[in-house]
């Protein structure tokens, strides 16, 4: 696959043309109307089995097939002819896949029952053959001890059909919101705590659960070292059998963070302890804040940066999230709620608002504004093909174990389509 951000005056056919690629297989792989408006600073993802790369001043094709390891002769100059790889040129040229090999790695995705209900299993269904693990969201602890049981079956179901671990997700939510009073409730009482496990156990055994993932957020500095122990228990027990222990971690950059968001968690602990982790590496931008982007690439690897210094690096998921926010303007701290998004959704409002994208080269991620028919300005950042491209490569340059999506439901093709390109998935089933 090869991205390509759309520039003023260019169409679906002149793209097509310049890549000797159909305009149909470009529409179909980025699932857009041939007939739709294109937007400038849009992003397609090319349908190729490489990628095209201009040669920079001091750059040679000799350089380029030593970095890619491939013959210099299979290095394609379009429209120029080289005849002395070694000599400086602006060409530009096309660079195969025939050589490369693609990291294997883990790859999961959060599905929220609660957001795309019936469709669950579908959405399950499709986007199956990407999938390592399931994240089934969410078991809700209650006060006792026990857990509130969900309708998960039909999506277990459909995990093993694609060779997908299922992952019995525990959450401290209560009110549609996480509690630190009902987990401190629980995790304080090592009784209530074997309740959990116990529970947790029965369930997974009768439903077919192959891992346990622990989802336990805003627990504040009291429930740190509990936390823990009840992690050490579920360690003990799942190992037992066999099965997998995971736990969710809120984005932390250095040790002590204050916030009861962050001083629940015990990145050292929970990297020894746990299978894998998956690091919560979103909601910089969030519905509540003002405007920024959802998950910018200088903060997602502060958070890696500060994780492999005191974790396995193989045992570290990294989150992408597949949506966005629109921000009404002015926003106003307190009152201003964004309205979350998807990728193709945020392309038709730039499109319909004539809006076009811009692109944050530190956050890597793009953004736009528009006025709508009532006169109300917005402020939109979502994800494209180049921000989920920019996290692959951090993937690869810290060795992580793989990546993992809150949440499927979202409509986002180019990231599907990225990261086969990009990597090998691991099946466990």
């Amino acid at each position: 696959m090869d991205i390509h951000v759309i520039s003023p005056g260019e169409s679906l056919y002149s793209i097509a043309q310049t890549y000797a690629v159909a305009y149909e297989n470009i529409a179909a792989a980025n699932e857009i109307d041939v007939n739709a408006p294109l937007v400038v600073g849009q992003t397609l993802v090319i349908p190729v089995l490489g990628r095209y790369h201009v040669l920079k001043p001091g750059e040679n094709l000799w350089q380029l097939s030593e970095k890619h390891q491939l013959p210099v002769t299979d290095i394609i100059p379009l429209g120029q002819v080289v005849t002395n790889p070694f000599e400086h040129t602006e060409a530009r040229v096309f660079i195969p896949d025939t050589y490369r090999q693609k990291p294997a790695i883990d790859v999961g995705a959060y599905v929220d029952l609660n957001i795309t209900g019936a469709e669950s299993a579908n959405i399950v269904q499709r986007t199956g053959p990407y999938l390592t693990f399931l994240q089934i969201f969410s078991y809700e602890l209650n006060e006792d001890g026990t857990l509130t049981p969900i309708d998960d079956q039909p999506l277990i179901n459909v995990a093993y059909e694609q060779e997908i671990v299922p992952l019995m997700v525990i959450t401290n939510i209560e009110d549609n919101a996480f509690s630190t009073e009902l987990a401190t409730t629980v995790l304080q009482n090592e009784a209530l705590q074997d309740r959990l496990l116990d529970e947790a156990l029965a369930i997974m055994e009768e439903k077919g659960y192959l891992g346990l993932d622990f989802d336990l957020e805003y627990l504040g500095a009291i429930n740190r070292e509990q936390y823990n122990q009840l992690m050490i228990k579920a360690r003990d027990r799942l190992a037992e059998k066999g099965l997998f222990l995971s736990s969710a971690l809120a984005p932390q950059v250095e040790p002590g963070m204050s916030g009861v968001l962050y001083e629940g968690h015990d990145y050292a602990f929970h990297g020894d302890v746990a299978d894998f982790v998956f690091l919560m590496t979103y909601e910089w931008g969030w519905t509540g804040g003002p405007p920024r982007a959802v998950a910018p690439v200088d903060e997602v690897r502060r958070v890696i940066e500060y994780a492999v210094s005191v974790m396995p690096n193989d045992k570290i998921m990294l989150g992408i999230p597949l949506y966005g926010y629109d921000w009404p303007l002015p926003f106003e701290e307190g009152v201003t709620r964004a309205r979350a998004i998807d990728h193709q959704e945020a392309i038709r409002l730039a499109a319909t608002y004539n809006a076009a994208i811009e692109f944050d080269e530190e956050a890597q991620s793009p953004f736009f504004t528009y006025v709508d028919e009532e006169g109300n300005q917005h402020e939109v950042w979502f994800e494209d093909a180049r921000t989920v491209q920019a996290k692959f490569d951090l993937v690869k340059e810290f060795g992580l174990k793989g990546v993992y999506y809150w949440v499927l439901g979202w409509d986002f093709p180019q990231n599907w389509l990225l990261l086969e390109s990009n990597f090998d998935i691991n099946k466990r089933v």
